[in-house]
Protein backbone atom coordinates (compact mmCIF):
# COMPACT_ATOMS: atom_id res chain seq x y z
CA UNK A 1 0.00 0.00 0.00
CA UNK A 2 1.59 3.18 -0.81
CA UNK A 3 -0.06 6.79 -0.61
CA UNK A 4 -0.54 8.00 -4.89
CA UNK A 5 -0.33 11.26 -6.53
CA UNK A 6 -2.76 14.38 -5.73
CA UNK A 7 -5.76 14.39 -8.11
CA UNK A 8 -3.78 17.58 -9.80
CA UNK A 9 -1.37 15.01 -11.57
CA UNK A 10 -3.94 13.21 -13.56
CA UNK A 11 -2.57 12.48 -16.51
CA UNK A 12 -4.67 10.84 -17.54
CA UNK A 13 -34.86 0.50 -12.81
CA UNK A 14 -36.92 3.40 -14.25
CA UNK A 15 -35.20 5.20 -17.16
CA UNK A 16 -36.80 7.95 -18.62
CA UNK A 17 -38.77 8.02 -22.30
CA UNK A 18 -37.81 7.77 -25.09
CA UNK A 19 -35.97 4.39 -23.83
CA UNK A 20 -34.16 2.62 -27.13
CA UNK A 21 -32.73 -0.93 -26.05
CA UNK A 22 -29.40 -1.69 -26.74
CA UNK A 23 -28.19 -4.43 -28.83
CA UNK A 24 -28.10 -6.60 -26.19
CA UNK A 25 -30.53 -10.61 -25.34
CA UNK A 26 -32.49 -9.21 -23.02
CA UNK A 27 -33.30 -5.83 -20.22
CA UNK A 28 -32.15 -8.07 -17.31
CA UNK A 29 -29.03 -10.68 -18.66
CA UNK A 30 -28.16 -11.72 -14.90
CA UNK A 31 -29.37 -12.15 -12.01
CA UNK A 32 -29.52 -9.18 -9.92
CA UNK A 33 -28.67 -6.33 -13.01
CA UNK A 34 -30.81 -4.32 -14.88
CA UNK A 35 -29.38 -2.58 -18.14
CA UNK A 36 -31.17 -0.52 -20.50
CA UNK A 37 -29.41 2.18 -23.06
CA UNK A 38 -30.76 5.57 -23.47
CA UNK A 39 -30.81 7.44 -27.33
CA UNK A 40 -31.55 10.89 -27.10
CA UNK A 41 -31.51 13.60 -29.79
CA UNK A 42 -31.83 16.99 -28.51
CA UNK A 43 -28.75 16.94 -27.54
CA UNK A 44 -27.49 13.95 -29.43
CA UNK A 45 -26.65 11.42 -26.42
CA UNK A 46 -26.18 7.96 -25.75
CA UNK A 47 -26.42 6.65 -22.04
CA UNK A 48 -25.79 2.92 -20.93
CA UNK A 49 -27.15 2.44 -17.16
CA UNK A 50 -27.13 -0.72 -15.22
CA UNK A 51 -28.34 -0.97 -11.84
CA UNK A 52 -27.25 -3.68 -9.62
CA UNK A 53 -29.28 -5.60 -6.62
CA UNK A 54 -26.59 -5.57 -3.74
CA UNK A 55 -29.08 -7.51 -1.73
CA UNK A 56 -28.92 -10.48 -3.95
CA UNK A 57 -26.61 -13.35 -2.66
CA UNK A 58 -25.63 -14.13 -5.92
CA UNK A 59 -24.50 -11.02 -6.70
CA UNK A 60 -20.63 -9.92 -5.70
CA UNK A 61 -18.80 -6.98 -6.50
CA UNK A 62 -15.13 -6.22 -6.35
CA UNK A 63 -12.77 -3.50 -7.62
CA UNK A 64 -9.01 -5.00 -9.07
CA UNK A 65 -6.23 -3.88 -10.16
CA UNK A 66 -4.82 -4.03 -14.15
CA UNK A 67 -1.77 -6.10 -14.17
CA UNK A 68 1.05 -6.59 -11.24
CA UNK A 69 2.76 -4.63 -9.01
CA UNK A 70 5.89 -3.59 -11.17
CA UNK A 71 8.09 -1.80 -8.89
CA UNK A 72 7.29 -3.09 -5.09
CA UNK A 73 7.46 -0.72 -2.72
CA UNK A 74 8.22 2.20 -5.52
CA UNK A 75 6.31 4.57 -6.49
CA UNK A 76 3.92 2.83 -9.21
CA UNK A 77 1.13 -0.04 -7.96
CA UNK A 78 -0.02 -1.95 -11.33
CA UNK A 79 0.28 -1.63 -14.97
CA UNK A 80 -2.22 -0.87 -17.33
CA UNK A 81 -4.95 -3.19 -18.85
CA UNK A 82 -7.83 -2.92 -21.03
CA UNK A 83 -10.79 -3.55 -18.75
CA UNK A 84 -12.09 -6.66 -21.02
CA UNK A 85 -8.82 -8.23 -20.47
CA UNK A 86 -9.31 -7.48 -16.89
CA UNK A 87 -12.86 -9.22 -16.54
CA UNK A 88 -11.87 -12.04 -18.23
CA UNK A 89 -9.35 -12.86 -15.81
CA UNK A 90 -12.02 -12.17 -12.78
CA UNK A 91 -14.72 -13.64 -14.50
CA UNK A 92 -17.03 -10.64 -14.01
CA UNK A 93 -20.37 -10.36 -15.82
CA UNK A 94 -20.36 -6.61 -16.16
CA UNK A 95 -17.41 -4.28 -16.16
CA UNK A 96 -17.19 -0.25 -16.39
CA UNK A 97 -13.60 1.53 -15.95
CA UNK A 98 -12.85 2.97 -12.03
CA UNK A 99 -9.96 5.23 -10.37
CA UNK A 100 -8.00 8.67 -12.38
CA UNK A 101 -4.86 7.38 -12.31
CA UNK A 102 -1.27 8.22 -13.62
CA UNK A 103 0.89 6.88 -15.86
CA UNK A 104 4.75 6.31 -16.20
CA UNK A 105 5.96 8.17 -19.06
CA UNK A 106 7.44 6.36 -21.76
CA UNK A 107 9.87 7.08 -24.88
CA UNK A 108 7.41 7.12 -27.49
CA UNK A 109 8.50 8.39 -31.23
CA UNK A 110 11.67 10.20 -29.43
CA UNK A 111 9.50 11.79 -27.14
CA UNK A 112 8.95 11.38 -23.70
CA UNK A 113 4.93 11.61 -22.61
CA UNK A 114 2.62 9.90 -21.10
CA UNK A 115 0.94 6.27 -22.96
CA UNK A 116 -2.37 4.54 -22.39
CA UNK A 117 -1.01 1.20 -23.58
CA UNK A 118 -0.74 -2.08 -22.28
CA UNK A 119 1.70 -2.83 -19.17
CA UNK A 120 2.69 0.38 -18.93
CA UNK A 121 3.18 1.00 -15.05
CA UNK A 122 0.59 3.10 -13.49
CA UNK A 123 -1.16 4.16 -9.94
CA UNK A 124 -4.51 5.07 -8.74
CA UNK A 125 -4.94 8.52 -8.00
CA UNK A 126 -7.02 7.69 -4.49
CA UNK A 127 -7.89 5.18 -2.15
CA UNK A 128 -8.23 1.77 -3.81
CA UNK A 129 -8.96 -1.56 -2.21
CA UNK A 130 -9.72 -4.91 -3.62
CA UNK A 131 -10.86 -8.05 -1.36
CA UNK A 132 -10.55 -5.80 1.37
CA UNK A 133 -6.86 -5.45 0.72
CA UNK A 134 -5.91 -1.08 0.70
CA UNK A 135 -3.39 -1.20 -1.92
CA UNK A 136 -3.94 2.66 -2.76
CA UNK A 137 -4.25 5.72 -0.33
CA UNK A 138 -4.98 9.50 -1.03
CA UNK A 139 -2.68 12.36 0.97
CA UNK A 140 -6.52 14.22 0.87
CA UNK A 141 -10.61 13.24 1.69
CA UNK A 142 -11.50 11.52 -1.90
CA UNK A 143 -15.05 11.24 -2.69
CA UNK A 144 -15.28 7.16 -2.83
CA UNK A 145 -17.87 4.43 -3.46
CA UNK A 146 -17.03 1.82 -0.87
CA UNK A 147 -18.22 -1.42 -0.57
CA UNK A 148 -17.90 -2.85 2.94
CA UNK A 149 -18.03 -6.36 3.77
CA UNK A 150 -21.53 -7.00 5.02
CA UNK A 151 -22.51 -6.29 1.33
CA UNK A 152 -24.07 -2.56 1.38
CA UNK A 153 -22.76 0.61 -0.34
CA UNK A 154 -21.96 4.15 0.08
CA UNK A 155 -20.76 6.99 -1.61
CA UNK A 156 -18.57 9.09 1.21
CA UNK A 157 -15.30 11.07 1.61
CA UNK A 158 -12.26 8.86 2.22
CA UNK A 159 -8.67 9.01 2.76
CA UNK A 160 -7.70 5.69 4.24
CA UNK A 161 -10.45 2.94 3.73
CA UNK A 162 -12.05 1.87 6.95
CA UNK A 163 -11.35 -1.91 8.05
CA UNK A 164 -14.43 -3.28 6.73
CA UNK A 165 -14.30 -2.02 3.21
CA UNK A 166 -14.25 -4.84 0.97
CA UNK A 167 -14.03 -2.79 -2.07
CA UNK A 168 -13.61 0.95 -3.20
CA UNK A 169 -12.60 2.75 -5.89
CA UNK A 170 -12.07 6.67 -6.23
CA UNK A 171 -13.85 9.66 -8.20
CA UNK A 172 -13.21 13.40 -8.01
CA UNK A 173 -16.49 15.14 -7.78
CA UNK A 174 -19.78 14.26 -5.67
CA UNK A 175 -22.72 14.95 -8.07
CA UNK A 176 -25.64 13.69 -5.59
CA UNK A 177 -26.05 13.61 -2.03
CA UNK A 178 -28.84 13.26 -0.15
CA UNK A 179 -31.06 12.58 -3.10
CA UNK A 180 -30.47 16.13 -4.69
CA UNK A 181 -27.81 17.51 -7.11
CA UNK A 182 -24.99 19.39 -5.73
CA UNK A 183 -24.02 22.39 -7.82
CA UNK A 184 -21.49 22.64 -10.19
CA UNK A 185 -19.01 24.90 -11.72
CA UNK A 186 -17.34 22.73 -14.15
CA UNK A 187 -19.31 22.96 -18.12
CA UNK A 188 -17.29 21.10 -19.77
CA UNK A 189 -18.57 17.85 -21.81
CA UNK A 190 -16.38 14.48 -22.00
CA UNK A 191 -17.78 10.98 -22.04
CA UNK A 192 -18.69 9.94 -18.35
CA UNK A 193 -18.87 7.51 -16.21
CA UNK A 194 -20.76 7.63 -12.67
CA UNK A 195 -21.22 5.07 -9.61
CA UNK A 196 -24.39 6.35 -7.83
CA UNK A 197 -26.10 4.14 -4.83
CA UNK A 198 -29.74 4.27 -3.09
CA UNK A 199 -30.46 5.49 0.62
CA UNK A 200 -30.67 1.99 1.67
CA UNK A 201 -27.09 1.20 0.61
CA UNK A 202 -28.29 -1.86 -1.44
CA UNK A 203 -28.39 -0.87 -5.37
CA UNK A 204 -25.80 0.45 -6.77
CA UNK A 205 -26.16 2.39 -10.38
CA UNK A 206 -23.78 2.78 -13.08
CA UNK A 207 -24.14 4.90 -16.17
CA UNK A 208 -21.43 5.50 -19.05
CA UNK A 209 -21.80 8.15 -21.18
CA UNK A 210 -20.93 8.54 -24.67
CA UNK A 211 -18.99 11.89 -25.62
CA UNK A 212 -17.07 13.97 -28.28
CA UNK A 213 -18.74 12.30 -31.15
CA UNK A 214 -20.81 15.41 -32.52
CA UNK A 215 -24.35 14.50 -34.03
CA UNK A 216 -24.49 11.14 -31.79
CA UNK A 217 -22.85 11.77 -28.32
CA UNK A 218 -21.69 15.25 -27.16
CA UNK A 219 -21.36 13.98 -23.57
CA UNK A 220 -22.31 15.56 -20.11
CA UNK A 221 -21.26 18.17 -17.92
CA UNK A 222 -21.07 17.38 -14.16
CA UNK A 223 -24.57 19.32 -13.94
CA UNK A 224 -25.84 16.95 -16.24
CA UNK A 225 -24.69 13.90 -14.12
CA UNK A 226 -25.77 14.98 -11.07
CA UNK A 227 -29.42 15.90 -12.79
CA UNK A 228 -29.37 12.14 -14.38
CA UNK A 229 -28.46 10.15 -11.21
CA UNK A 230 -30.94 11.61 -9.07
CA UNK A 231 -33.81 10.50 -12.04
CA UNK A 232 -32.60 6.71 -11.77
CA UNK A 233 -33.05 7.19 -7.69
CA UNK A 234 -29.81 7.56 -6.37
CA UNK A 235 -28.98 9.28 -3.00
CA UNK A 236 -25.78 9.83 -3.43
CA UNK A 237 -23.46 9.92 -6.49
CA UNK A 238 -19.82 10.60 -8.13
CA UNK A 239 -18.08 11.21 -11.15
CA UNK A 240 -15.49 8.37 -11.59
CA UNK A 241 -12.73 8.26 -14.48
CA UNK A 242 -13.82 9.77 -18.03
CA UNK A 243 -12.99 10.79 -21.21
CA UNK A 244 -11.54 8.01 -23.12
CA UNK A 245 -11.31 5.61 -20.28
CA UNK A 246 -14.89 5.54 -20.04
CA UNK A 247 -16.15 1.83 -20.77
CA UNK A 248 -19.49 -0.64 -19.99
CA UNK A 249 -18.84 -4.12 -21.15
CA UNK A 250 -20.72 -7.04 -20.20
CA UNK A 251 -20.45 -10.58 -20.87
CA UNK A 252 -22.82 -12.00 -23.32
CA UNK A 253 -24.68 -15.02 -21.46
CA UNK A 254 -25.08 -17.43 -24.58
CA UNK A 255 -21.91 -17.11 -26.10
CA UNK A 256 -19.77 -16.00 -23.16
CA UNK A 257 -17.79 -12.95 -25.22
CA UNK A 258 -17.52 -9.71 -24.20
CA UNK A 259 -19.98 -7.02 -25.64
CA UNK A 260 -18.44 -3.65 -25.41
CA UNK A 261 -21.80 -1.70 -24.73
CA UNK A 262 -20.35 2.03 -25.27
CA UNK A 263 -18.57 3.45 -28.09
CA UNK A 264 -15.35 4.93 -26.46
CA UNK A 265 -13.88 8.02 -27.76
CA UNK A 266 -10.77 6.76 -28.34
CA UNK A 267 -11.98 4.40 -30.68
CA UNK A 268 -11.31 1.10 -28.59
CA UNK A 269 -11.60 0.55 -25.08
CA UNK A 270 -8.62 2.13 -23.33
CA UNK A 271 -5.83 0.11 -20.64
CA UNK A 272 -6.88 1.66 -17.09
CA UNK A 273 -5.06 1.08 -13.91
CA UNK A 274 -8.22 -0.53 -12.33
CA UNK A 275 -11.93 -1.52 -13.30
CA UNK A 276 -15.05 -1.80 -10.98
CA UNK A 277 -16.75 -5.29 -11.61
CA UNK A 278 -20.00 -7.40 -11.27
CA UNK A 279 -19.92 -11.15 -11.21
CA UNK A 280 -22.84 -13.11 -10.74
CA UNK A 281 -22.81 -16.81 -9.15
CA UNK A 282 -23.77 -19.54 -12.00
CA UNK A 283 -20.45 -20.51 -13.14
CA UNK A 284 -16.45 -20.72 -11.87
CA UNK A 285 -15.86 -18.12 -9.65
CA UNK A 286 -12.07 -17.30 -7.99
CA UNK A 287 -13.19 -14.57 -5.48
CA UNK A 288 -16.56 -13.67 -3.69
CA UNK A 289 -17.70 -11.00 -1.78
CA UNK A 290 -18.38 -12.17 2.25
CA UNK A 291 -21.81 -13.51 2.90
CA UNK A 292 -23.55 -10.88 5.14
CA UNK A 293 -23.97 -12.49 8.62
CA UNK A 294 -26.91 -13.23 9.57
CA UNK A 295 -29.53 -11.04 11.60
CA UNK A 296 -30.12 -12.74 15.32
Amino acid sequence: MRTTRHAAQIIGLVLIAPVAWAEFPTSQPFTGVMYQQETRSDPPMRLFVAVVDLASPKVHVRTTPGGPDPDGPGEWETTLMTPTTIAAREKFDLVVNGDFFAVRAVKDAGQTKPAYRPDVWAGAIGPAVTDGRTWSVAKERTPCLVVYKNRKAAIEPVDSPPADAWAVVAGNVMLVEDGKALPQTNQARHPRTVAGVDKKGTKLTLLVVDGRRPGTSIGMTYEDLAKEMVRLGCWRALNLDGGGSSVMAMREPATGKYKILNTPSDGRERPVANVLGVRIDGGPREKSMPTAPEKN
